[in-house]
C-alpha cells in the first residue's frame, strides 16, 4: 500500500508542476495579449493545480490505516478529494460563463493579440498531453480514484484549450467576439464535466455499488462446494479497496472445523475474482437436505443439560414418524430434573419438526472423566475372575485400571468367537460391564471386543 501510495504521489507532483507552469504561460500571455479566453484557461490551470493538491492530499491519508473512529480505514478521503475539485470546477466555470457573456454586451473591448495568445495556448497544448499520457499510464498500472480525477482534469485542459485557440484564430478572421464565444463553450464544457464529477464522486461516498459486481459475488459464492445458498451480500467501495459482508448457509450437520473451511474457500474463491477486497463471511445453518437422525441429534444436544445424545432412530408407521434417542445427563441429578429435561428435549424436537407423532427419550447417566488420573495398575484378580466366569470370553487381554477420587475406569481387552454376532457379543459386554460394576462402585468399564 506504501508502495502504491508513493507511486500515485509522485506522479501527482509530476501533474502538479506542469500545470502550474501552464497557469504561468498562460496568465502572463494572456494579459499581454488581452485574451480573455487564455485568461479563463490559465485561471482553470491555476484551478487545476491547487485541485491536484487537494488530491495529493487525499491520496495521502487515504493510505492511513483504519483507526477507532474509521474501522473501514481512510480510503473515502480519495473520493472526498475528487469531490472537492468537481465542486471547484463548476464555480469557476459558471464565473467564466459569466465574464463571457458581459464581455459580449460591453460596446468596446480591447483588442487580442492573436499571435502572443497562440504561442501560451501551444504551450499548454503540450502541458496537458504530457500530463494526458503520464496519468493514463499511471492509472492503468496502479488505479485510484485521485489519478483518475487527475486525468479528468487533464483532458478539460485540452479540450478547453483546443476551445481557445478556436475563439483566437476567430478573432484573427474578424470576428470580434471569437474569444468571448470560445469562453462560454469552454465554461459549458468544464460545467457538464464536472458535473460528471461530482455525481460519480458522491456515488462512492453513498456507498453505492455496481448490481453486477454483487450478482457476481453472489455467483461465486453459490459455485463454491459446500454452499447451500448465500443471504445477504453487503458489499462497499473504500478508495481502491472493496469491502464485502456476506452470509452463507451451510447444511446444519457439519462440524464447526468444516463450516470454517468452507468459509474461507467462499473468501478466497472471491478475492481470487475480485482483487484488492476484504471479506467478512457469516456462516448460518440450513436444514435442507439434512438427515431426520442428525436434524434430532443436533436439537437434542443444544438442550442445556444434555451431556450427550446416542442411538438415534425413527421410523413411520401408517403415515406417523416415532422417533425413539439416547439423552446422557448428569448421574448425581434427580429423576425430576431429568425428566424435565426430556420434555425440554422433546418440545424443541416437536417445535421444528411437527411432522413426528411420538417420542421416546431413554435417560442415562453420564460420568465425567478427569483427564489426570492418580494411580495405574494391571491385571486386577477381581475382575479376571469374573471375566473367567463367563464361557463365552475365550482370551483375556490388557487390563487397564485408572483411579481418581471416587471413580474407577477400567478399560479391558478381550476375545469372544469370531463367528458370534455382534449383537449377542454386546449383550455380552453389557452383561460383563454390570458383572463388574456390581462390585467396583462408581465404576466406566470399556470393554474392547477381538476376535479369537
Amino acid at each position: 500500500m506504501v508502495e502504491v501510495f508513493l507511486k500515485r504521489s509522485g506522479t501527482l507532483k509530476l501533474s502538479f508542476i506542469a500545470i502550474l507552469s501552464a497557469f504561468v504561460v498562460e496568465f502572463g500571455l494572456g494579459l499581454a495579449s488581452n485574451s480573455l479566453a487564455l485568461l479563463t484557461d490559465s485561471i482553470h490551470a491555476l484551478l487545476d493545480s491547487v485541485v491536484t493538491i487537494v488530491l495529493l492530499l487525499a491520496a495521502k491519508f487515504a493510505i492511513k490505516p483504519p483507526d477507532a473512529e474509521h474501522t473501514y480505514g481512510h480510503g473515502k478521503v480519495e473520493s472526498l478529494g475528487g469531490l472537492i475539485g468537481g465542486i471547484a470546477i463548476f464555480l469557476v466555470a459558471c464565473f467564466f460563463i459569466f465574464e463571457s457573456i458581459i464581455k459580449i454586451q460591453s460596446p468596446s473591448h480591447p483588442m487580442v493579440t492573436e499571435s502572443v495568445a497562440l504561442i501560451g495556448a501551444a504551450y499548454t497544448i503540450g502541458v496537458d498531453i504530457f500530463r494526458i499520457i503520464l496519468l493514463k499510464r499511471a492509472i492503468k498500472k496502479i488505479g485510484g480514484t485521485t489519478l483518475k480525477a487527475d486525468f479528468y482534469h487533464a483532458f478539460l485542459d485540452f479540450g478547453s484549450t483546443i476551445v481557445v485557440i478556436v475563439g483566437i484564430i476567430l478573432v484573427s478572421f474578424g470576428f470580434e467576439h471569437g474569444d468571448f464565444i470560445a469562453a462560454i463553450v469552454l465554461g459549458v464544457l468544464l460545467c457538464l464535466l464536472s458535473i460528471k464529477l461530482v455525481y460519480k464522486t458522491a456515488q462512492d461516498l453513498t456507498d453505492i455499488i455496481s448490481p453486477q459486481l454483487v450478482n457476481k459475488v453472489q455467483n461465486i459464492i453459490l459455485t463454491t462446494p459446500g454452499v447451500i445458498d448465500t443471504g445477504s451480500v453487503l458489499m462497499r467501495r473504500s478508495g481502491d479497496v472493496i469491502f464485502a459482508d456476506i452470509t452463507i448457509s451451510l447444511r446444519a450437520d457439519v462440524s464447526f472445523d468444516k463450516a470454517h473451511e468452507i468459509s474461507t474457500a467462499v473468501e478466497k474463491n472471491i478475492k481470487d475474482h475480485i482483487p484488492n477486497s476484504e471479506i467478512n463471511v457469516h456462516f448460518e445453518p440450513n436444514w435442507k437436505d439434512v438427515p431426520t437422525d442428525s436434524k434430532i441429534h443436533e436439537i437434542a444436544s443444544d438442550v442445556i443439560g444434555v451431556k450427550g445424545i446416542h442411538n438415534v432412530s425413527h421410523h413411520t408407521s401408517n403415515g406417523s414418524t416415532f422417533v425413539s434417542l439416547h439423552a446422557m445427563v448428569d448421574r448425581q441429578m434427580s429423576l425430576n430434573d431429568a425428566h424435565h429435561i426430556s420434555e425440554v428435549i422433546e418440545g424443541k424436537i416437536r417445535k421444528n419438526m411437527p411432522e413426528i407423532e411420538h417420542i421416546t427419550i431413554h435417560l442415562e447417566p453420564y460420568i465425567t472423566m478427569p483427564t489426570d488420573l492418580k494411580s495405574f495398575m494391571t491385571n486386577d484378580e477381581k475382575i479376571i475372575e469374573l471375566l473367567k466366569k463367563r464361557i463365552e470370553v475365550k482370551k483375556i487381554g490388557d487390563i487397564v485400571t485408572l483411579n481418581f477420587d471416587d471413580l474407577l475406569k477400567i478399560d479391558i481387552d478381550c476375545s469372544f468367537d469370531k463367528e458370534l454376532s455382534i449383537e449377542r457379543v454386546h449383550d455380552i459386554t453389557s452383561q460383563i460391564e454390570q458383572d463388574i460394576r456390581n462390585h467396583f462402585k462408581n465404576s466406566v468399564i470399556t470393554i474392547h471386543p477381538e476376535p479369537y
